[in-house]
């Protein structure tokens, strides 16, 4: 579920946003003109790869994960990783009895540090060919873009990174540090491989800290200005509660007052006018204190200073979390997504059920909230979780090592590309090392043309054909970083309490 993109939807204004759409001829732009590109023989593998991945249909039911995967990790091995490195797990998950995880550790001779584990996903969502002006199964490059399902979702970001290890390995580079890979295959759907990668599998993924694939990432407007690079440290929760009324129901021509459907209907729009409490964490401290910068003077810029120097400020975040750019990124959100009810048309119903759906902030329990819901709703109406309860995760705290080397590696390309922290409104398969002990940061390399021209999931998904190359030699660079010089591990930046208003 690629947030790479995503979060940078917020750095054009709702105005820019109503602007008749216009085509998009090039892509921007791509680097400085003394960037260090990448060697036509790496290119070429990395498109074979690439090729294969796109056009290997990873699909949930679809049974081609294990296929893909045994494809990854002929490469490496090819590569020269050890059989007895290389590991594919077929595996169950809900959505598809028969996908598959792949791990690979690069050993280091010495090791001076904890491994660094770098996580993606081979699965992508369902395209319809019908639906796309290309075969969404078949990667085309055209206008300087290659296009397919999983260009950008995750295959944008697993092939570089996985390519880069290759690469850093032929030139005989000697990491400090053990590095492994886990490509899970069912990210886009049940995100069981996480959850095994970080319970079952932990004596092969235990690790100091994870770098992301499937998050970070920037993009430019359509003129080229660089509208920055989010470097990702936390998610929401997913968690959907069920919202249930019973009623003895009877024959539709005697009404009763206490008609089930009605009493949903009521506890729908108490959730629709519900406020949860808004909250900063470090992420969102920094990710406003930019956004703060962008906006100016604004309104908006003004309601997000105003609440940065006062969190207790319920006004000024409701501002910002009316504007449909920054819908999620101030508190906790619920919203009704389905609705079932009634059996038959002339009778009355015996019950009611909806589907609500939380998006729950880092650190806040899934109880916490259902408890909240239920005095929301009032009595009559029954609230459960719909399935076990989601993990909270920690926000992983800012590690200079990590901020430097993302930094760098976008710098080398965009030296006034401006790195933000951010928060993912959704979830990727990061949160699962989250929730144990293991910090994420989601640092890809990939970049577009946003918000206007975001694909993943969605039809004709491309990226930059040199977004590909450039992420190479992105994931290239922090690797060597942070893989190389031994030493001890530096302090995070510490939690700042609040951030001056001047620094909006």
């Amino acid at each position: 579920m690629r947030k790479s993109l995503a979060i940078l939807l917020a750095f054009v204004s709702t105005a820019a946003l109503a602007q008749p759409e216009a085509p998009i001829t090039s892509p921007p732009p791509s680097t400085l003109a003394n960037a260090p590109q990448l060697p036509a023989r790496w290119e070429q593998t990395t498109r074979e790869i690439y090729e294969t991945a796109v056009e290997s249909a990873t699909v949930a039911g679809r049974h081609n994960v294990p296929k893909l995967a045994n494809y990854l990790a002929s490469k490496l091995k090819a590569a020269g990783w050890a059989a007895s490195d290389v590991h594919v797990l077929p595996y169950a998950s809900q959505n598809d009895p028969q996908t598959a995880a792949l791990i690979a550790r690069w050993p280091s001779a010495h090791p001076a540090k904890k491994p660094i584990l770098i996580l993606a996903h081979m699965d992508v969502v369902e395209a319809l060919p019908g639906d796309w002006t290309t075969d969404p199964f078949k990667l085309v490059e055209k206008d300087g873009y290659f296009y397919g399902r999983g260009s950008g979702d995750d295959k944008g970001g697993l092939v570089p990174s996985m390519v880069a290890l290759m690469k850093l390995r032929a030139e005989g580079f000697k990491p400090d540090r053990d590095i492994v890979i886990l490509f899970t295959g069912d990210e886009e759907t049940q995100g069981k491989g996480a959850e095994l990668g970080a319970t079952e599998w932990r004596k092969w993924t235990d690790a100091e800290f994870a770098l992301n694939a499937d998050a970070g990432g920037g993009a430019f407007k359509r003129d080229g200005t660089p509208m920055g690079f989010g470097l990702q440290t936390s998610e929401k929760t997913y968690q959907d509660y069920v919202f249930r009324v019973r009623n003895p129901g009877g024959h539709s021509s005697r009404p009763r007052p206490d008609n089930a459907i009605y009493q949903l209907a009521d506890a729908l729009k108490k959730l629709q006018n519900h406020r949860f409490t808004p909250m900063l964490n470090e992420t969102t401290r920094e990710y406003f204190a930019a956004r703060a910068k962008q906006e100016g003077g604004s309104p908006l810029g003004q309601a997000m200073r105003a609440w940065l120097a006062d969190p207790n400020n319920g006004a000024a975040a409701d501002a910002i979390e009316a504007n449909p750019l920054e819908v999620g990124l101030t508190r906790t959100r619920c919203v009704a997504t389905m609705l079932k009810g009634g059996h038959a048309p002339n009778a009355l119903p015996q019950l009611a059920e909806a589907n609500v759906n939380c998006r729950i902030m880092p650190g806040v329990e899934p109880k916490v909230v259902e408890a909240e819901l239920k005095a929301v709703v009032g009595l009559g109406v029954d609230v459960a979780p719909a399935a076990d309860a989601g993990r909270p995760t920690p926000v992983s705290p800012l590690r200079p090592d990590v901020v430097k080397a993302y930094t760098d590696a976008v710098h080398a390309r965009f030296p006034d590309q401006p790195i933000i922290p951010s928060m993912s409104a959704g979830a990727t398969d990061g949160l699962e090392f989250r929730a144990r002990g293991i910090p994420v940061y989601g640092v890809d390399g990939q970049w577009g043309i946003s918000p206007d021209d975001e694909r993943a999931h969605g039809k004709d998904e491309r990226i930059p054909v040199q977004s590909l190359w450039d992420n190479v030699r992105h994931w290239e660079r922090m690797i060597r970083d942070l893989a190389s010089g031994g030493g001890a591990t530096p302090p995070p930046i510490p939690v700042q309490p609040s951030i001056p208003p001047e620094r909006g």
